[in-house]
């Protein structure tokens, strides 16, 4: 018997040209990140940031335009908490990532895998987002996702 329910799984793969270990510590540090992982027209800045297994994240997302809607924490604003709980070398960085919000639409825990693999001009970089809240649309999910992807890509690929 099958499930009417399937998780969601947002997913966004794209060859980065850098080694996996230059990707792997623009994943694990905070001014890093606060660069290139905020998707176009937002920026982010870190209020907490442990890069250890049980370490936690704040991070704070701000649009520099209030989406329709609004943000998911704030008019103009996201925050959500992370947990890193699987962190492999130049291989993998898993986290688990709640958002500040009273829309129970974004309620839940999002699990976020970067997953590093050698590829022919570089690495393959997967990013795969599970049980990703209902308030958010896959399609902009993706978008987000490529985003911080073509910025990943430029901030690696400077040196």
């Amino acid at each position: 018997m099958t499930s009417d329910f399937e998780p969601r799984v947002d997913r966004v793969s794209r060859v980065l040209p850098a080694s996996a270990s230059k990707i792997y510590a623009a994943l694990l540090d905070q001014r890093a990140l606060e660069t290139w992982l905020p998707p176009a027209g937002m920026t982010g800045r870190y209020t907490r940031f442990e890069p250890r297994v049980g370490g936690r994240s704040v991070l704070e997302l701000t649009y520099a335009e209030v989406p329709v809607g609004g943000g998911k924490t704030a008019e103009s604003r996201d925050v959500s908490e992370s947990v890193f709980v699987e962190l492999v070398e130049d291989e993998r960085v898993s986290q688990q990532v709640v958002f500040e919000s009273d829309d129970a639409r974004f309620a839940g825990t999002m699990t976020m895998v970067w997953e590093l693999a050698e590829f022919p001009g570089g690495t393959l970089v997967t990013v795969s987002a599970y049980d990703v809240p209902s308030g958010i649309s896959q399609a902009d999910h993706v978008e987000g996702i490529s985003s911080s992807l073509e910025n990943l890509s430029a901030f690696v690929g400077r040196s």
